[in-house]
Order: structure tokens, then C-alpha cells, then sequence
């Protein structure tokens, strides 16, 4: 039997994530909202097990947000412009903080703060979500609450002597202990990760809004990723960072390896920076090829290096896999090399194989060592959203000419 051409496999590869957009928007559209509290709920598990009393988070509702506005962008459904709605009235009516500024952290279930303090991270990707929003269904209030956070994050945030963003405050704007936005993180002023969605959001709202200030903060970021993000030597992304720019740590993230790649091309091309976007591209390969070092032969994506250990982190969570799906497809497109379409086609099997819940619907949160799929972690929750996966099946898609 002869092998597919490459246009024939793009051909399946398209229809089949329009098939998989469908089902995950379906999933979170079906499972999540809280008709009894309003917004949705908080936790999900594995098995769809619904923990109605669980935390609600300010990540979630934005990511919610930015998805089926997304989605209801490429298919005007009128279902999807609803859940847009619904997250787009939650976030303004509990998360945003009318007296102090920003975004809370947390609410409880029945939308009264509970941890009311202001992360960096959150407040990009309310942002991004808003102007997605905005883009979905011109409703000037969205567009108005994501350039008043803009405002506020380079005057409470930014770091006008040695620039970049502090990664976290008080419920009013004062130093905080705890930086960090999981256990995990290291506790540090400066992070890729809050760095790289600072980026994220600014750039979706150029999109709506081309401010020369806005602008000028999307050069600021992307030069932050080419002195400091990205590690010359090895080509993976430097994570943590005390104010002053000094390294803290050598751990290795896969997945914000690749996911950096498209994103800062990305935001170079909507600004129009000719200078970056070149820049980016040559980067981009060699950190592709610096990731390929995490590929299993199962076509999965590890999650974490610990450089210093030698220790591979032998987990394949969902997220990691969608930004391989999308990093990868764009490695291709800027060099032409089809080994990057190869390993994102291998990704994507890996991922119908091994990640999509063909029982219960929606990703699992991942697999271990052995294959198994991991226990105890969420199918919704405070970090498990729509928005890597529905958003790798449309920027893919998007990418994929007919």
C-alpha cells in the first residue's frame, strides 16, 4: 500500500481536529456550568465526578473565555457565543476587583473571594481572554476591562529600572511572602511562565487595540525572552529569575520549550517587528531541536528535565502534548524539514492513542511512566481548561491550507 501524501495527510489531520474542537467544546459545555451558583464549577474529576463546592479559579473562567470565544470566532455557533457569555459575566460580576484593581486568584463556589491576592499570570490571561472576547462579540465593556488591566500591570507590575514584571501582590498591590504560582514553582520575583502569558495577553490586545504604549511593552517582553528566556547555550528557556536577572534553578520545561517558540513569532508578527520575527525564526529551530531531546519513541513529550539531577520527570501531561501539536507544526512550516511534521503527526497519534478520554470525553491530565493514566488529578479544575487543547486544534487548523 503506497504512503499518504503529505497533503493527504494534512486532508485527515484537519478534519480530524474539527472533530476533536467539537468534542471538547461539547465536553466543557455540557459538564462545567454551575447552574445552581452561577459560572461553572470549580472541579471535575477523571471519571466526570462533579465537587460542587470546590474553589473556583480566575484561570479557568479566563481560559473558558478565551476558548469559546475562539471557537464561536472560526464557527459563529450561537452555543458557543452563550458560553462566552456566561464566563465573560462571571469574571466581570466575582473576579475582577472593582476597589483595588485586578483579578482574584480564587473565589468560592458561590463567588465570594477567597484568595483575593493579584497574580501576574491571572491578570494576562484575563486579558487575553477578554479581548478574544471582544473579538467574538464587540462588547466595548471587554474590551474597556482589558486595557484599564493592561494600564494597571505596567503601573503596579512592570519594572521600569531593569523591566520585566513581578510576579505577584497583595489584594492591595503590596509586597507579598508567597510568589509562587503553584507548589511547585520556585519562589521568585521574576518567571518564564508569567513572562511568556504577560506576552500572550498583550499581543491578543493589540489584536483589538494597536496602542503605541501596548506596543512598546510587547518589544520590552519579547527582548526580555531573547537576554534573559532563552539560554544561548542549550536553547531551552531559563525559568526563574530573581529582580535583578540572575538565574535561579536549571530545570528544563518541554512544554513551555515549544509553546514559547510559536508564540513569540506570534506576537512579532502582529506588531509587524520584521527584526524579531526573523530572529525568532532561527531561534525557533534550534529550541525545536533542543526539545526533540523529550520525545519518547511513543511520539509523547516528557514534561520536566532536571538538569543538575540528570532526572527525567517521566510524566506526559495534556498540555504539554498540545503545544508539541502546534510548535512543531510550526518548526515545519518556517524550515521546511519534514522531520517537525513527522513528530507532529507522531504527537497527535500519541495523544488519540493515549490522552483523549474515549469513555468519559476531554483529555486526561496525563499518563505516567508505564503508560498508565495518572490518578487523581482533575479533568477541570484550577489548572485543567479548555484552552491548550481546543487551542492547538485551532491554531493547527489554521495553519493547515487547503
Amino acid at each position: 500500500m503506497m504512503e499518504k501524501t503529505i497533503k493527504e495527510q494534512l486532508i485527515i489531520y484537519k478534519r480530524e481536529l474539527q472533530d476533536e474542537l467539537k468534542n471538547i467544546l461539547t465536553w466543557w459545555a455540557t459538564n462545567t456550568p454551575d447552574n445552581i451558583n452561577g459560572g461553572f464549577y470549580g472541579r471535575i474529576d477523571n471519571d466526570n465526578q462533579v465537587t460542587a463546592e470546590a474553589p473556583k479559579g480566575s484561570v479557568l473562567n479566563a481560559r473558558i473565555l478565551w476558548s469559546f470565544s475562539a471557537a464561536y470566532i472560526h464557527q459563529p455557533e450561537l452555543g458557543y457565543l452563550e458560553m462566552a457569555e456566561r464566563a465573560y459575566q462571571y469574571i466581570a460580576d466575582y473576579f475582577i476587583d472593582d476597589e483595588q484593581g485586578g483579578v482574584y486568584w480564587s473565589v468560592d463556589y458561590k463567588g465570594k473571594p477567597l484568595d483575593p491576592k493579584k497574580q501576574v499570570y491571572a491578570i494576562s490571561f484575563t486579558i487575553y481572554a477578554l479581548s478574544e472576547y471582544y473579538r467574538a462579540s464587540k462588547t466595548e465593556a471587554a474590551k474597556q476591562k482589558a486595557i484599564d488591566l493592561f494600564y494597571l500591570l505596567v503601573e503596579k507590575a512592570y519594572d521600569p529600572v531593569k523591566t520585566g514584571y513581578f510576579e505577584a501582590f497583595t489584594k492591595d498591590w503590596k509586597p507579598i511572602d508567597d510568589l509562587r504560582l503553584s507548589a511547585k514553582d520556585a519562589n521568585e520575583r521574576k518567571t518564564m511562565n508569567t513572562h511568556l502569558h504577560v506576552l500572550e495577553g498583550y499581543t491578543n490586545l493589540f489584536r483589538i487595540w494597536p496602542d503605541k504604549a501596548l506596543e512598546e511593552h510587547i518589544s520590552s517582553l519579547l527582548n526580555n525572552f531573547f537576554d534573559h528566556f532563552i539560554d544561548k547555550g542549550t536553547h531551552h528557556l531559563v525559568l526563574f529569575f530573581d529582580e535583578d536577572w540572575n538565574r535561579k534553578g536549571d530545570l528544563v520545561s518541554y512544554g513551555h520549550d515549544i509553546e514559547a517558540t510559536w508564540l513569540l513569532l506570534e506576537a512579532a508578527e502582529v506588531i509587524g517587528d520584521k527584526g524579531s520575527i526573523k530572529k525568532i525564526k532561527e531561534i525557533t529551530i534550534a529550541m525545536a531541536d533542543a526539545v526533540i531531546t523529550g520525545i519518547d519513541t511513543d511520539g509523547g513529550l516528557w514534561y520536566e528535565y532536571e538538569q543538575g539531577e540528570d532526572h527525567l520527570i517521566k510524566e506526559k501531561h495534556w498540555w504539554v502534548q498540545a503545544e508539541a501539536m502546534v510548535g512543531f507544526f510550526n518548526a515545519w512550516q518556517i524550515s521546511g524539514d519534514e522531520k517537525y511534521l513527522n513528530i507532529a503527526l507522531k504527537n497527535w497519534a500519541f495523544i488519540k492513542d493515549k490522552i483523549l478520554d474515549q469513555q468519559n470525553g476531554e483529555w486526561f491530565w496525563g499518563i505516567d511512566e508505564s503508560g498508565a493514566v495518572m490518578q487523581g488529578e482533575d479533568k477541570a479544575g484550577i489548572w485543567k481548561c479548555p484552552y491548550h487543547n481546543s487551542r492547538a486544534c485551532l491554531e493547527v487548523m489554521e495553519k493547515i491550507v487547503d
